[in-house]
């Protein structure tokens, strides 16, 4: 299992935002250009199909982006693209690693013991009574009978 992400993965992933930036660059280009229009002029039929389809591309690019992203971030079977447990453990190992580091980080601020604590407490039950009693008790501490 790899600890870090592939550079391939990294490649898909900048490349899916960049298409993303596109996208939302094109999608938005039709409503400058309607915008920019409105002092009276005419709009030719040309123009506005031409905003159109650039608004289209735009909104496809955006999609296939997160798609990208998607599969960049979590390789192919993280990303459910592939259904193959095993796989999916692997390429998600980075982040379970990343995440397991951060509760670790919050729980030691906490000061959050849990159970690591190595200094066992033995203690001794009363045969008459049945109380537990320290260690080094000689006699019951609820009933005072030697032990």
């Amino acid at each position: 299992m790899s600890r870090q992400v592939s550079n391939a993965r990294k490649i898909i992933y900048y490349t899916g935002m960049l298409l993303i930036f596109i996208g939302i660059i094109l999608f938005l280009s039709k409503f400058v250009f309607i915008f920019s229009n409105l002092s009276g002029e005419t709009f030719k039929e040309s123009d506005l199909n031409s905003s159109f389809i650039r608004a289209v591309i735009g909104i496809l690019l955006i999609f296939i982006g997160s798609a990208l992203r998607t599969m960049g971030k979590g390789g192919l079977a993280g990303s459910g693209f592939e259904l193959n447990p095993e796989k999916e453990r692997a390429d998600l190992e980075p982040f379970s690693r990343m995440k397991g580091g951060m509760l670790k980080d919050a729980l030691e601020e906490a000061n959050i013991d849990l159970g690591n604590n190595r200094n066992r407490v033995i203690m001794i039950r009363c045969t008459a009574c049945k109380k537990l009693n320290e260690e080094d008790s000689k006699f019951c501490q609820e009933c005072g009978k030697a032990i």
